[in-house]
Order: structure tokens, then C-alpha cells, then sequence
């Protein structure tokens, strides 16, 4: 019940929805010759990639500053990250994920799409389906990338003034023991850092290119799959 295992539970519950959206289908177009999906059903996936990404981002700076106050403040802790106060966190961080979903998702299909329709991409992600526009896409895309640089920016922020301060609270600590502790419970966060932001920077917070189709289908899948595998083994290892 302590603060960190309910941001934990509520991050597995967001990686498990991730690979849900998008890994049965993925594995029923490798086992079967028809590779196809419904408008309606691509609408959905974009959607909630679109939401869970979001989603996963404000996780990742709400547990830095978990981490900020649990190291820096210890004994007020408890008084600080209350039930209610988590669970206040969470809310918001799905109402701003919604809020960013509805808005890309209703931009992306107000556009025209009457021409070709087979998806360069193992499932419904946004650059590809936006290669499928009979219309002009700059203006769309404008908006995602300042979208996507935004919601980066802000929580990037917040998770490296949170480490800043952890970092000098550390090395005011006399005890390597206590120094060590302290870096241990940051470990496996950061390392999930790295390998989030990592991949999506690379997919969403750059203007898109002709040329990194095949780039963008690696990336994919490592961030819908390869990262909700990995993030309860790099806890667990650390537990």
C-alpha cells in the first residue's frame, strides 16, 4: 500500500494495456494470410497507443517526484504522498491522456482518406496512417510534434529537477550505506526512463521523414512490446 507499489501497479496496468493494443494483432497477421483492419479498428489502436504513451510519460515524472520526496523529505513522506493525494495524481494524469488522445486521434481522421489503404507498419501507428491522407498533412503534423515535444519537455523537467535535488541530498549524506540505499530505490526507475523516452523522442519528437519507415517499425514494436516486458524484470530484479 505504500505510495511507489501503487504507481507501480498503476504503470504495469498501462504497460499490459500497451501490448494488448496492439500485440494480439500483430501475432494473428504473422499466423494468418489475411492482413487486414477495420477503419473503426485502427481509429481504437491509434487512440489508445495514443492515450497509454501519453499515460506512461506522466507516470514516469509522478514516480520521480515519489522518489524526490521519499529520499529528500523521509519523514514527511507519508503526510506528503497521501492515499488521496496519489490517487488525485492518477486521475489527472488519465484526464491530461484522454484530453491529448481525443485531440491527435480527432486530427488525424478529419482528414480525408481515399486512396490507398494498406498500412506500411505492423499495426495502425500514427506516422504511417498519415501517409495515407489524400489530403495536405503539415498542419497535422505541426500538431503532434508540438504535442509530443510538450508533453516531453514537461515531464522531462520534472523528472531531472526531481533527480537534481536527489543527487545533491545524497551526497550530503555522511553514510555510504544510506547513500547507497537511496541510489538502489532510483535504479530501475532510471533505467526505465532511458529506454522510454529514448524510443518515443525518436518516433514522435522529430518531423517526420520518408526515408525512417523501417526505423519507426523497430521502434514500434520495441516500445508496445519489448518495454512492457522488460519494465516488471528490471523491478524484480531490483526487489
Amino acid at each position: 500500500h505504500s505510495p511507489m507499489y501503487f504507481f507501480l501497479s498503476v504503470l504495469s496496468f498501462t504497460d499490459s494495456s500497451f501490448s494488448t493494443v496492439s500485440t494480439p494483432k500483430l501475432l494473428e497477421d504473422f499466423l494468418t494470410s489475411s492482413q487486414s483492419i477495420s477503419f473503426a479498428a485502427c481509429v481504437v489502436q491509434i487512440a489508445l497507443i495514443s492515450l497509454l504513451g501519453t499515460l506512461e510519460c506522466l507516470l514516469l515524472a509522478i514516480m520521480a517526484y515519489d522518489r524526490l520526496t521519499a529520499i529528500c523529505y523521509p519523514l514527511l513522506y507519508h503526510t506528503i504522498m497521501s492515499q488521496r493525494f496519489c490517487i488525485q495524481l492518477v486521475a489527472a494524469t488519465y484526464t491530461a491522456s484522454v484530453a491529448n488522445s481525443a485531440l491527435l486521434t480527432g486530427y488525424i481522421f478529419k482528414l480525408p482518406y481515399c486512396g490507398p489503404n494498406i498500412i506500411n507498419h505492423y499495426f495502425c501507428d500514427i506516422p504511417p496512417v498519415l501517409r495515407l491522407a489524400c489530403a495536405d498533412t503539415a498542419e497535422v503534423e505541426a500538431i503532434i510534434f508540438i504535442t509530443s515535444v510538450l508533453i516531453i519537455l514537461f515531464t522531462i523537467t520534472i523528472i531531472l529537477v526531481s533527480y537534481a535535488y536527489i543527487l545533491v541530498t545524497i551526497c550530503r549524506m555522511h553514510s555510504l550505506a544510506a547513500q547507497s540505499k537511496a541510489l538502489s530505490t532510483c535504479a530501475s526507475h532510471l533505467a526505465i526512463i532511458c529506454l522510454f523516452y529514448g524510443t518515443i523522442s525518436f518516433m514522435y519528437a522529430q518531423p517526420s521523414s520518408p526515408s525512417s519507415v523501417d526505423q519507426n517499425k523497430f521502434v514500434s514494436v520495441f516500445y508496445t512490446v519489448a518495454i512492457p516486458m522488460l519494465n516488471p524484470i528490471i523491478y524484480t530484479l531490483r526487489n
